[in-house]
């Protein structure tokens, strides 16, 4: 009972005119951020830290924190519109959310992303409130075997990213790691395959090679194939999931959301691999396999609703130990110091209205986020509608300045092209683009925390604690079902014909 009355004590703190203004503002910023490719979530954050100065300690957080789960969600708008994914934890968003749209039915895709990702919002917070400190304690158990094993985990959904081609799926894996090799040995210090180019000393800039993949690729393949206008103009209907559909896929946004809460409390996992994990959970779990990678809506919601959960996640070790969960909270942690608050188990003695006033604003926040998204997603299909010949062009434009705000660095701009050029080609002979970026994503966390397990002990540390064991035989099993249920599926079907 006690949590529940500091919980109405926060809301009558945030309650007066000025804090939730301060929200508003936040969550149209924060949806901002997460559009425009270039720009991740701790960008967004770091950028406004600034100008959070000369506020009071509780409206500069609420102001942060709004940025924050905003620009999560306002990611996915971009990927199921345009393929161009505005954040990581993105892509996979683009992996039913855009094919309704080339249905033309982006909104569809659209509604679903905002609803999910507010209900996995509102989920990730009420996790948040009641069970911080335990899920806190929880995850300072994972070490350098925990994380490998979660990364090969990561690692062996290729089967959920695949259309059918396993080996496909696999071999493009393989490219992302092998592309995640270039740079410096993080152990050594050695220079590794950069041919004398020291841009490519830090390896290659996640964001010019996510955008390059899916936003330029698409754009090549579009020239190719000569998409009339007139088509595309008849094809996009702005009609919105209904209630009724968005219930019977109550269970994947549950079940999405709780994934993204228990990802996002692991410190260095993040909304991507919740997102990809989510997803991957939700095709294995669902009646309509087949339908996913072809726009299906379970697919779109286990993305938004994994995405936005894991912010509250994030936000618990964050809150609770003074343990960063993600980029964006490691921001956080700094904006806190800067207010005067010291993350730990006495900022919730000291502090408790502020901290309570956190939580009652993401709740706020959430459902400013509802209806801007909903009020949005009109916006965005007139933009859908606009002819090929001004709207690639246009993407373009996007694809190339982000690439370049990355880093002020022309090299990041060649890069995006060169890996546009890459995505078309494995696009033209059916490899999947994901698992290029899933090998990028997990390549450095696998290699790194493979080696410091190594130097801990021999190989069998990775067996001998408890949670890197059942990880990895998940892993085992995620890699390993599809065939072994193929093969009982064809048995079946040849013991019918006899």
């Amino acid at each position: 009972m006690e949590i529940f009355s500091e919980l109405l004590n926060g809301f009558s703190v945030i309650a007066g005119f000025g804090p939730l203004l301060i929200i508003l503002a936040g969550v149209m910023m924060g949806i901002l951020v997460g559009v425009l490719p270039g720009l991740s979530p701790a960008m967004g954050v770091a950028l406004l830290v600034p100008f959070s100065y000369g506020m009071s300690p509780l409206n500069a957080m609420i102001l942060l924190v709004a940025v924050y789960s905003a620009a999560n969600y306002g990611g996915t708008i971009t990927a199921i519109a345009i393929n161009t994914p505005g954040t990581p934890s993105a892509i996979v968003s683009t992996f039913d959310g855009y094919p309704l749209t080339k249905q033309g039915k982006p909104g569809r895709a659209l509604g679903a992303s905002v609803m999910a990702s507010v209900v996995g919002g509102f989920m990730g917070t009420i996790i948040l409130v009641f069970f911080s400190v335990p899920l806190a304690k929880a995850a300072l158990t994972f070490g350098p075997p925990e994380y490998f094993a979660l990364a090969i985990f990561g690692l062996t959904i290729i089967s959920s990213l695949s259309t059918g081609n396993y080996i496909k799926a696999f071999i493009a894996t393989l490219i992302g790691l092998l592309l995640n090799t270039i740079g410096m040995d993080p152990f050594t210090g050695y220079l590794r395959f950069t041919f004398g180019f020291a841009e490519l000393a830090d390896g290659f800039s996640f964001i010019p090679a996510l955008i390059g993949l899916f936003a330029l690729s698409e754009i090549f393949l579009s020239i190719e194939r000569s998409v009339t206008t007139k088509e595309v103009l008849k094809k996009v209907s702005g009609r919105m999931p209904r209630l009724k559909e968005m219930w019977r896929i109550k269970r994947i946004v549950l079940q999405s959301s709780f994934i993204g809460t228990v990802i996002g409390v692991v410190p260095g996992a993040g909304a991507t691999i919740a997102a990809f994990i989510a997803y991957n959970e939700a095709k294995r779990s669902s009646k309509n396999k087949e339908e996913f990678g072809k726009g299906a809506l379970e697919g779109v919601a286990a993305s938004g609703a994994a995405t936005s959960g894991s912010v509250g996640g994030a936000l618990v070790p964050l809150l609770t130990l003074g343990i960063p969960g993600s980029a964006a909270t490691a921001v956080l942690i700094g904006a806190l110091m800067l207010h005067g608050l010291t993350p730990g188990p006495e900022l919730f003695k000291d502090k408790s209205t502020i901290v309570f006033g956190i939580f009652a604003s993401l709740f706020v926040a959430y459902f400013f986020m509802l209806f801007l998204g909903i009020i949005g997603n009109q916006l965005w299909i007139k933009i859908i509608s606009a002819p090929k010949a001004l709207l690639n062009p246009a993407i373009l434009a996007i694809a190339f300045i982000g690439s370049y705000a990355v880093g002020n660095s022309m090299f990041d701009v060649w890069a995006c092209l060169g890996f546009g050029v890459l995505g078309w080609l494995l696009r033209r002979y059916d490899f999947p683009t994901a698992p290029v970026i899933l090998g990028l994503i997990l390549g450095f966390l696998a290699e790194t925390n493979f080696r410091r397990a190594l130097l801990m002990g021999d190989g069998k540390i990775f067996f001998e604690r408890p949670i890197s064991l059942i990880m990895l035989i998940l892993a085992a099993l995620s890699l390993f079902w599809p065939i072994i249920s193929a093969a009982f599926k064809k048995r079946k079907e040849l013991g019918k014909t006899k």
